[in-house]
């Protein structure tokens, strides 16, 4: 599960981790008054700056056009208006863009110098690991590429988690001095325990700000600016502080509807879609279908003992998808009957009606049965074909797409 920044912020916030003010506006008449609220917390003045900032569940946002800069009322008031009337289009959106619903507008900050901070696991020493940099911004993903030795890894215990003695090393590599080096670790150290606390995946903050010297704070003050937080779904039942911050508008429709039937599902590019039991069948069963020409337009696991509503559901949701030109369904019956999976399928089909071609490769428990369920149903289901193994069912269904 995702949240937006604006949610991300708060949840630094409650971890003692500084974060400029910010308001959250959904309207454009809201962001005048959301820019002269937060400026004045912050003591910047009557013309102080502040950023607009779209809240969606992707990046790229600042090439979009939709991370503005600006210095007065009216400034955010044409921010907002640009970006709540208009799709976000960016690298990670696709074409079709994302409505822009939720706008931030914080404070802004002088910059003296940014890094990158994160926490994360690392599946191959299945540590989770805090990842540094003192090259932090847009362009964090390039600065790994090029030159990995900026980036700082520090697995931590499973256990006892973040030390300070770790975060101050880290800190002293990054290059902080003096009284920044506490502001820094107080900063990863808070982070590291929001990690562990609320079952993230990744606790990210990007970038960490150091501010130039004032006479206030004369070596400057260390400041999360932008962070993202992911969170286990399989954890989410611990937390329902976290739970409520689910934004729906975020999420595909089908994969939402799917949730409700317990089916896992994931929207794809190509127009084949699978209906399989199992995850791991599941991705072996779109291999074989790339492997014959064609593309998945999903990943749908009904899992290990579907019922015939949720087959049901499952066909409806493939056949949502416009672009679905055909399905493959691969049922393996392990613990499953065949003969019951088969009937299911059937009654399936005729209660919503094929138009696509239908390809059913079925095996297992009392496969004999359901193989001959498939047979009895094809003249009253004149699109379904059966299939005797997969890369039969494959290439069936490849064929009948084009």
């Amino acid at each position: 599960m995702k949240v937006h920044e604006y949610q991300a912020r708060d949840i630094l916030r409650s971890y003692g981790i500084p974060v400029p003010p910010g308001e959250v506006v959904t309207s454009i008449d809201q962001a005048a008054q959301a820019y002269k609220k937060v400026v004045a917390e912050a003591g910047l003045g009557e013309r102080g700056l502040a950023v607009v900032k779209a809240q969606v569940h992707a990046g790229g946002r600042g090439k979009a056009g939709f991370v503005k800069l600006v210095r007065s009322a009216q400034e955010a008031e044409d921010a907002a208006r640009f970006m709540l009337t208009n799709k976000m289009v960016s690298v990670q959106t696709g074409p079709e863009g994302l409505q822009v619903t939720k706008l931030l507008v914080a404070a802004g900050v002088d910059i003296a110098h940014e890094y990158y901070l994160a926490i994360t696991t690392d599946r191959k020493s299945r540590r989770n690991v805090l990842i540094a940099s003192a090259e932090g911004g847009v362009e964090i993903e390039t600065v790994a590429h090029k030159n990995p030795e900026a980036i700082i890894k520090t697995p931590l215990h499973p256990l006892t988690g973040l030390q300070s003695h770790q975060a101050r090393t880290i800190a002293y590599r990054l290059g902080f001095k003096g009284k920044q080096i506490n502001q820094a670790v107080k900063v990863m150290t808070g982070l590291a325990k929001a990690f562990v606390d609320k079952d993230c995946t990744i606790a990210e903050i990007n970038p960490l700000v150091l501010t130039p010297a004032t006479a206030d704070n004369p070596e400057g003050q260390v400041l999360a600016i932008d962070a993202k937080f992911n969170f286990d779904d399989n954890g989410l039942m611990r937390h329902k502080d976290i739970q409520e911050l689910f934004d729906p508008t975020e999420e595909n429709p089908a994969e939402l509807q799917a949730r409700k039937f317990d089916l896992s599902y994931i929207a794809l590019d190509g127009n084949i879609g699978c209906l399989v039991n199992g995850a791991g069948l599941a991705m072996a069963t779109m291999d074989v279908i790339k492997l014959e020409g064609g593309e998945p337009a999903n990943f749908l696991d009904v899992g290990g003992s579907a019922s015939e509503e949720a087959v049901t559901e499952a066909f409806r949701i493939i056949l949502s998808d416009a672009r679905v030109k055909g399905i493959m369904v691969n049922i393996f019956g392990g613990i499953m009957d065949c003969a019951v999976i088969a009937a299911g399928i059937v009654n399936a089909a005729k209660q919503i009606g094929f138009k696509v071609p239908l390809v059913v490769r079925l095996e297992g428990s009392n496969v004999d049965a359901g193989r001959e369920i498939l047979r009895k149903a094809a003249g009253e289901l004149p699109t379904l074909q059966a299939a005797t193994d997969l890369g039969d069912a494959a290439r069936k269904v490849c064929g009948a797409v084009g």
